[in-house]
């Protein structure tokens, strides 16, 4: 009967030990942990809500499916990065608080991290020019460009590659960690530029006039006249050549409208160069029968044949 009043006397010392310290551990460490966890919360609910307003920012208010696609990936990295920085920050807090030792654990992390990264350089390079791609707007799906040493329509634009449709069907599929320059000439707007060549001969203030009433026939027409935003601009003679004067001009167009523009003006200035006998200059060869060294000229055969023969 002492024996069980003992046991019973040592199960209840033990029992009120275990309890003070669980109530000791709610009230230091268990605190500590769920402080952690509100904080996570909290601080995961603000950036959705900046992330929904830089969304909204980049999106804009007219819908443009581009725009859109473009905040979508944008805020869409940038959660995936603050969720990732939260649970980890979050999960070492919590792990010290039970009293898990975490410099083992950063260490390793810190070593695979390294190794992940001497391992994944030109992927890691890829992603991050392909971000700042996108934040900065450089290029969009449509546009024509000039990146990585190749040329075309742009029909896709992700994190790690940027997809070109050349002029002859040929996809160029371009890694984002290549491109250091991007040329782009579509955007905003862009100009039909046009070097006009006639022969020395020519008036070239008539041929100002020309292109000026060409210019105008262009804005005034119904076709073009969309297309165009702003009158000819004659810069002038810019070149003499070795066989012409070289007069260049331009028109401001709409983005990706300046050829369909160009080829137009071309054609149409040719036909009124033709009506006012203008000269284009294209190559001439002269033929030279040589001189003895007495300064005579030999002569220079020639058969006639006769049509009738």
């Amino acid at each position: 009967m002492e024996g069980l009043v003992n046991f019973t006397a040592r199960g209840r010392e033990v029992l009120s030990t275990l309890v003070e310290n669980a109530m000791t551990w709610l009230a230091t460490s268990g605190l500590q942990i769920l402080l952690v966890v509100i904080g996570a919360w909290v601080a995961l609910t603000i950036s959705r809500r900046m992330l929904n307003q830089v969304h909204r920012s980049i999106a804009g208010k007219h819908g443009d499916a581009e725009r859109i696609k473009r905040a979508d990936t944008l805020t869409g990295i940038l959660g995936t990065l603050i969720w990732a920085a939260l649970f980890l920050a979050a999960g070492m807090m919590v792990l010290k608080e039970i009293g898990v030792d975490i410099a083992p654990i950063l260490a390793v992390a810190g070593l695979g991290g390294l190794a992940i990264g001497f391992g994944a350089q030109n992927l890691v390079r890829d992603v991050i020019t392909g971000f700042f791609l996108l934040a900065e707007d450089q290029i969009r799906v449509g546009d024509i460009v000039e990146a990585g040493g190749k040329s075309g329509e742009v029909v896709s634009l992700g994190l790690r590659t940027v997809r070109m449709r050349a002029l002859d069907g040929t996809l160029h599929i371009i890694p984002n960690g290549n491109i250091t320059t991007v040329s782009n000439m579509t955007k905003d707007h862009a100009f039909a530029l046009a070097n006009v060549g006639v022969a020395y001969r020519e008036d070239t203030d008539q041929v100002f006039k020309v292109i000026a009433e060409i210019g105008a026939q262009l804005r005034q027409d119904k076709e073009f006249s969309a297309s165009i935003i702003e009158d000819m601009e004659i810069h002038g003679v810019t070149t003499f050549a070795d066989s012409a004067v070289i007069i260049r001009c331009r028109m401001k167009t709409l983005p990706g409208d300046q050829w369909m523009v160009l080829r137009e003006f071309n054609r149409r200035l040719k036909q009124r160069f033709d009506e006012l006998n203008i000269e284009i200059p294209f190559p001439h060869m002269t033929v030279y029968a040589g001189e003895g060294k007495r300064g005579e000229a030999p002569s220079l055969p020639v058969s006639v044949q006769d049509k009738a023969a």
